[in-house]
This record gives C-alpha cells, structure tokens and sequence, in this order.
C-alpha cells in the first residue's frame, strides 16, 4: 500500500535543535536543526521511501486557541533565537528532498496534519504522521492512520497503531481528545477538570462515550461532582481536539507526490556544508530492513530512523 508521509515540521526541528550539540552551515548560521531533520528525511526518502508527503508548519501568530483561552501554551519559554533563524528557512529544506510545504495562518500544524489526514484517509493509502509529540494520536484509525514519535533523541522511535493507543489509554483514538481535556495537559497548560486523573476520565469515557454523554447524566453521583466543572470540560475539548481547515491546498493527492530528486538534495546538503549527509547520500550503505509496528506504547521503542 502507497504511503502519505505527514510531517510536524516545527515539532521535529524543535526536537533536532535541542537534541543535537551547536553546528553551523557553511556560512556560520545556527544549523542543527536543520541538519538533524535533513538526516531524518535522507534516512527516511532513502530506505523507505513515501509516495506522497507534506511538512506542515505552525505560524508566528496567535492561533484560535489562543484567542478562545488567553493561557494556551502561556508557559512556555520563547523560542531560542538561533532555532528561530532555522525555522524561516526550514521550507527550502523539505523542497529540497522534493516535499511540499503548508501553513495557514492563525492555525497549527496539528490541525493540518488532521485536514489532510482526514482528507486521504479512505483513500488506499497508508497515512504515516512522524512527529515529536502525541498530540495527533487522537487521528489513529486502525493500521491505515498511525503516528510515529520519537521516544529517545532523534533515533530511537515507535509506531503507535490502534492497538498501541488502547492498550496505553484503555480508549479508542477517537476518545482521545475528550479524555484530554479532562486530565488536562500541562505541555500546552490546559487545566482539564479538577480531580480527574487518568483512570477516572477513561472508565467515564468506557461509561457515557464522551463529554457530551458525561454531563448527560446529572443524576450519576459521579458527574455530580464534576458538574460547576462542566464549562471548563467542554472549553478544554474544543482546544485540545484538532480542526479541519478547509481551505487547506493539496485536494488532489497528486499535489503531495513526493520527488525526491538526489542532485537537488545533493546541492542543498554542499551549500549548507552538510559534508556527512552528502557522503551518505552519494554512497549509501546497504537499505536497512523496512520498519515493523512498534509495540504498545509503554514498551521499549523500535529500531532507528537516524
């Protein structure tokens, strides 16, 4: 089966700047998150190459989560400057590798990767979302919608399929979102519903389906107590869940055909001064063998991809 590669850009730059020791390109810029991610993707289009991808990025400006709840992300340092350069210039990276690029703005790329993955995922097509995070777990549909995070550095990684996702949460994918917004998440500084911790949101989940189905029930003594809470639960899942933006280009999946073109990406490793990456990609070494599903996601990671 054909595979679309989905890629949170900003995630995985974010995750080489600060896995990878200080490097500079040719010309003395701040360079590692650009060389980290350009070993991800000739690792990836080398061995086990996608027939369509697309790298979606975040935007500068404030998005709608922030305009609906002031506090979205509030906590979280500015972005470091030498990883802001990288970033600007992070779209002549992926079209190097003959990968399209997309944002929008006032959106993330999170809810971009779900447009699309939503868009082509009846299609007969194997949707790939390799990212650094789990946000996008609430996407998974079976094996034909999976996301692959990194668990170690930018080596080591696993696959989390349907089954992965239930056997971590006790819930289905689609729960996710709910389940989300009332244990909170503390990386994007949403609260969730106070004393609601993880067993207590999935065996009401198992129990009413979802938030709406919870505050259903005000006769359960259960959601009783959570009742004055009810406002905060539906504010935390309309910004934990992700979005469809209509308008997004790439209708048609020939839009997103990969082409990788080697002499292209040749060219932009020597001008960055990448000498490491140019030498493998001008004589690799023998494929690797293609990667297999990872366990549940509690287990050890799968393989390498870097």
């Amino acid at each position: 089966m054909r595979t679309l590669l989905l890629i949170d850009a900003n995630s995985i730059l974010h995750r080489c700047f600060h896995a990878l020791p200080t490097l500079t390109s040719s010309t003395g810029e701040p360079a590692q998150a650009l060389y980290g991610t350009a070993s991800i993707l000739l690792k990836i289009l080398r061995d086990d190459p996608p027939a369509y991808a697309a790298a979606l990025f975040d935007r500068p400006e404030p998005t709608f989560r922030k305009e609906k709840f002031a506090e979205y992300k509030a906590q979280r340092p500015p972005t470091h400057a030498d990883l802001v350069g990288q970033l600007h210039v992070a779209p002549e990276l992926f079209h190097a590798f003959g990968i399209r690029t997309f944002d929008a703005p006032g959106w993330e790329a999170d809810d971009l990767i779900a447009t699309l993955a939503r868009r082509f995922g009846e299609a007969d097509l194997r949707v790939e979302i390799l990212t650094g995070d789990r946000d996008t777990l609430q996407l998974v549909r079976g094996d034909k919608v999976v996301v692959r995070t990194f668990v170690k550095g930018i080596s080591e990684t696993a696959i989390h399929d349907e089954a992965a996702v239930r056997e971590k949460y006790g819930l289905p994918p689609d729960k996710l979102a709910d389940y989300k917004a009332l244990v909170g998440d503390p990386s994007d500084n949403i609260p969730g519903v106070v004393g609601v911790g993880p067993k207590t949101a999935a065996d009401l989940l198992r129990r009413f389906g979802d938030i709406a189905g919870i505050f259903a029930h005000p006769e359960d003594p259960q959601v009783k107590r959570l009742w004055p809470r009810r406002e905060e639960a539906f504010l935390a899942l309309d910004l934990v869940r992700l979005k469809n933006y209509e308008d997004l280009p790439g209708r048609n999946i020939a839009e997103l055909a990969a082409a990788f073109n080697p002499d292209a990406a040749a060219a932009y490793l020597e001008k960055m001064g990448f000498k490491t990456l140019r030498e493998r990609l001008l004589n690799p070494k023998p494929a690797v063998a293609k990667r297999r599903p990872a366990p549940p996601m509690d287990q050890p990671a799968q393989g390498k991809i870097f």
